[in-house]
C-alpha cells in the first residue's frame, strides 16, 4: 500500500486548486481521479456553454486566464486551461483511478480505487464537486411521457431539435443559454416556478465580480443570506435579447406531464416534442458511506468545508461551501487554503 500525505479526490478546478495551495501548508498531495485527464466535469457541458464571469475572475491561484481578461470564456477554454494548470503543478495525478470507499482507522485513511488499489493518507480533501449528480425532479406523469426527455447534463448542441416543440425546465444560467440557443431553431418555452430574476453584469458600471472580490460580500459570515436568494440570471443584455430574438417565452411551470406532451398551469394541454431539464445537480459522496461524515440524507456534515464528524477530512468546491463564489474557478483557491490550515493545524 502506497501512502499519501494528501490525497485530493477530484482533478477538477477545485482539486487542482487544492493540489496547488498544498505545499503552502505542508503538505505533498496525491491527486486521484476517475477520468482519463484532469479538468471535472467541464469537458461533460454542452458545446456552447459560456461563463457568466470574465476571464479576470475565472481564474485558480498562480496562473491568469491567458487571452482577453475581459472576455467570457467557453467551454473548451477552460478544459484547456485546467489541463494547462494540471500540467503545471507539482503534484502527482493518476487519472482512470475512481475512489470507491474511504476509511479512518487508527487516525490514517484508507484510500480505495475501484480496480482495488489502495493508498493511506493523513488527510482527505473531497472535491469531486457536485456535477456527476444531476437532479431530475420527480414531476408528475414524467415516466408516461413519450417525448425526449433529458437532462442539461445530457444536452450538447441544438442538432436535432430543429423545428420541434421544446421545454426547457429552470430560470438559472444554464437554462437560459440553452433556451437562447434552442430558440434560435426551434419552437421553445422556458418554465419557471417563479418570473426570471436577473442580475446586472456591471452595477455601477463595473463588473459584478469586481464587486464581490474587493468587498466582503462574498465571504463565510454572509453565506446563509446568499442561500436564502432566490436563483438569478446574471447578464449584461445579451440573453435577454437572445431569448426575444428566438421567440422564447417564459411560462409558469406545467404541473404535469401528459403522454405526448404538459399540462400548463392555466389547464391548459399541448402537445411537445422535448423537454431539457436545466434543474441543477445534487452533491453525492458515496465513497464516504459507513465513515459517519454524511447526514441521513448524504449531505456532508461540515462547517466551511471541514468535516464536524470525523478528523482529517476537508471538503472543496461545494455551492456556498463559504460563500457566493465556492463553486466557480474564482472561489475554489480561497475556499482550499482555508481548508488546508485547518487540516494541518
Amino acid at each position: 500500500m502506497e501512502h499519501a500525505d494528501l490525497a485530493v479526490i477530484g482533478a477538477g478546478q477545485a482539486g487542482l486548486a487544492t493540489a496547488a495551495a498544498a505545499p503552502a501548508h505542508g503538505f505533498t498531495p496525491l491527486v486521484l481521479e476517475a477520468a482519463d485527464a484532469p479538468g471535472g466535469a467541464w469537458p461533460h457541458y454542452y458545446d456552447s456553454l459560456t461563463l457568466f464571469s470574465p476571464a479576470r475572475y475565472s481564474a485558480l491561484p498562480g496562473r491568469p486566464f491567458p487571452g482577453d481578461p475581459d472576455r467570457c470564456p467557453g467551454r473548451d477554454e477552460v478544459v484547456a486551461y485546467l489541463r494547462d494548470y494540471a500540467a503545471a503543478l507539482d503534484a502527482d495525478i493518476r487519472t482512470r483511478t475512481r475512489v470507491t470507499s474511504l476509511r479512518r482507522e487508527d487516525g490514517a485513511w484508507t484510500v480505495t480505487a475501484e480496480d482495488g488499489r489502495t493508498w493511506s493518507a493523513r488527510a482527505v480533501v473531497c472535491a469531486t464537486g457536485d456535477y456527476t449528480t444531476p437532479h431530475r425532479p420527480d414531476l408528475p406523469g414524467r415516466d408516461g411521457f413519450t417525448g425526449t426527455l433529458l437532462h442539461a447534463a445530457d444536452y450538447r448542441r441544438p442538432d436535432g431539435f430543429a423545428g420541434r416543440r421544446v421545454v426547457v425546465v429552470g430560470g438559472g444560467n444554464s437554462a437560459v443559454q440553452i433556451a437562447a440557443e434552442l430558440g434560435a431553431v426551434a419552437d421553445t418555452t422556458l418554465a419557471t416556478r417563479r418570473p426570471l430574476a436577473w442580475t446586472p453584469q456591471r452595477p455601477l458600471g463595473r463588473d459584478l465580480h469586481r464587486w464581490l472580490k474587493h468587498t466582503r460580500l462574498d465571504t463565510a459570515p454572509l453565506t446563509r443570506l446568499w442561500q436564502r436568494l432566490p436563483v438569478s440570471v446574471l447578464d449584461d443584455g445579451r440573453y435577454r435579447a437572445a431569448l426575444e430574438a428566438g421567440g422564447v417565452d417564459r411560462r409558469e411551470m406545467f404541473t404535469r406531464f401528459e403522454d405526448d406532451g404538459v399540462a400548463w398551469a392555466d389547464g391548459t394541454r399541448e402537445k411537445v416534442d422535448a423537454v431539457v431539464l436545466a434543474t441543477g445537480y445534487r452533491p453525492a459522496f458515496p465513497h464516504l458511506a459507513g465513515t459517519g461524515a454524511l447526514d441521513a440524507g448524504g449531505r456532508p456534515l461540515h462547517r466551511g468545508g471541514l468535516s464536524t464528524t470525523v478528523p482529517g477530512l476537508g471538503y472543496v468546491g461545494m455551492e456556498f461551501q463559504r460563500g457566493f463564489s465556492s463553486k466557480t474557478l474564482r472561489g475554489v483557491g480561497r475556499d482550499a487554503a482555508h481548508v488546508l490550515r485547518h487540516l494541518r493545524s
